[in-house]
């Protein structure tokens, strides 16, 4: 049954295609054909219920007001923003060299592969900070620094530094962990900073993965570096590249290691391998992850106690923000998670010691409140502060406090969990600290499935929130810079590979 059509991309010249996504036993799929190379059925997603179920939750549309690039072509041929992109940077993105430490298969930038040395001058990554932080209406508050493995520069300290000096309140950096393993002192001085979070590549808790994935057995550094983070009070999300047959089989033991060291882990984003290279289809669709695939296997390495239902796109909390914007005197219009809607998917999910068997019970948050009755009277309070009449403001909040002890169940709530008084509070005073409390225990567990060539979509790269600053001057959504302009970008700023 034919779903829609869109545009996607040849996965063997990178031309743009008319392509036709449709479902077809029980499954999403994505087809086009190229001319010289022929035609391409790829998964789009795993599970045509759980698509639909995820398309409830269209989001708004926050387009920039000064595109760098006006639409003079068709998406995806003229990124920098176009006039015709419809998000806000919610999380930029610099990559800071192609240099790494390491030779993943899975890796998108890597010098020795590329030939050429891709490094970006203090002045150009400056410079790419204020474009970022110069988008209007809403400059990127968070920004991410990225590679290649950014820890092999050594200046990346002075980095974060600037990024805090332009005006980001969040900075983390993705790094594979080595440095901050070997140099117990960089995570110190990284904290001292600004760094907000460490986003580390951890593939699983044996050596397996990192052998598959990365080449060599990586796990003692992956220990080594979370202990240094711990030491220097900086937090850890953990960051696995999921394939299938390689460490789909370990998701609940990374989620266990996750709660065992959540003093100082805050959350798991995992990451389904992205084709952006040249690998033959069958391959494809052999290791492919969807995100439905994704929340079904979390089912079943939790023994059901983290159901597929438990899980929702980033775009569901948009109501949670707009209220606690408006009723707080802040732009109504502010910077959201608006992604599309099959872009990802997240939940939290609590743990709680048991006696008797010594296991521990997992608690998504599904399980005591009725998020879904919350979200639609949350839409319901948005439309009457947009209206904006005189004391619109006392009657949500009085609202608020009557109708949110009726979707809390307290009989399945965490111990020592007053979730009605913190959601009051983050509402009523926009009190990010009162979250503290709600995020002690909890794990927000995550899956973002980046596009490649095989399943692109324009549609989904219209509304991407995750966006590549260059040294050009343009703001390129994630996918769209990994499938089709990455090469370009680095070679027209590329050095020598070796230089003194």
């Amino acid at each position: 049954m034919k779903i829609k059509n869109t545009k996607s991309l040849c996965p063997e010249c990178g031309k743009t295609l008319d392509a036709e996504v449709f479902s077809e036993d029980g499954k999403v799929l994505i087809k086009k054909t190229c001319d010289e190379h022929g035609e391409f059925v790829n998964t789009y997603w795993g599970d045509y219920e759980l698509y639909k179920r995820a398309e409830k939750f269209t989001p708004s549309i926050t387009s920039v007001e000064n595109p760098s690039v006006e639409d003079m072509t068709s998406c995806p041929d003229n990124c920098g923003l176009c006039s015709k992109h419809e998000t806000s940077t919610v999380l930029g993105l610099i990559d800071v060299t192609n240099r790494c430490n390491l030779r993943c298969p899975v890796c998108f930038a890597n010098a020795a592969a590329a030939g050429y040395k891709y490094e970006p001058s203090q002045d150009e990554i400056r410079q790419m900070l204020k474009n970022l932080r110069n988008l209007k209406p809403h400059p990127c508050l968070a920004i991410q620094y990225a590679g290649g493995e950014p820890t092999v520069r050594k200046d990346i300290v002075e980095l974060v530094e600037m990024a805090k000096e332009e005006g980001f309140t969040h900075v983390q950096i993705a790094t594979n962990g080595l440095r901050l393993a070997r140099k117990e002192q960089l995570a110190k001085d990284l904290k001292a900073a600004g760094c907000n979070t460490i986003y580390l590549a951890f593939d699983g808790v044996t050596p397996e993965p990192y052998i598959n994935n990365r080449g060599k057995d990586l796990l003692p550094y992956k220990l080594d570096a979370i202990e240094n983070c711990r030491k220097a009070g900086l937090g850890v999300v953990l960051v696995p590249t999921l394939i299938k047959g390689i460490n789909d089989h370990q998701v609940g033991e990374i989620i266990k290691f996750a709660f065992d060291n959540n003093d100082i882990v805050y959350g798991v984003n995992f990451q389904p391998v992205s084709f952006a290279g040249r690998t033959p289809a069958d391959e494809v669709e052999e290791q492919r992850i969807t995100i439905s695939d994704f929340v079904e296997i979390i089912e079943d390495e939790t023994d059901g106690q983290v159901p597929t239902d438990s899980f929702y796109p980033p775009s569901f909390v948009e109501p949670i923000a707009e209220v606690i914007s408006r009723l707080n005197g802040e732009d109504s219009a502010k910077v959201t998670l608006n992604c599309h809607q099959h872009c990802g998917i997240a939940t939290y999910v609590f743990r709680q010691k048991t006696e008797g068997d010594g296991k521990d019970k997992l608690i998504p948050i599904t399980d005591f409140i009725d998020v879904e009755d919350l979200f639609d009277k949350l839409t319901e309070y948005n439309e009457k502060l947009e209206r904006g009449k005189f004391g619109s403001h006392k009657r949500v909040l009085a609202g608020l406090t009557g109708n949110l002890p009726k979707m809390v169940h307290p009989s399945r709530t965490p111990e020592d969990l007053d979730i009605v008084k913190i959601l009051l509070n983050v509402f009523a005073k926009g009190d990010y600290d009162a979250l503290g409390a709600f995020s002690k225990d909890a794990m927000l567990i995550s899956c973002m499935h980046f596009m490649d060539p095989f399943n692109f979509d324009v549609d989904r790269v219209k509304k991407c929130v995750i966006h590549y600053a260059t040294p050009d001057g343009r703001i390129i959504p994630f996918c769209t810079m990994n499938s089709k302009y990455r090469q370009g970008v680095e070679q027209k700023f590329a050095q020598p590979l070796r230089q003194k």
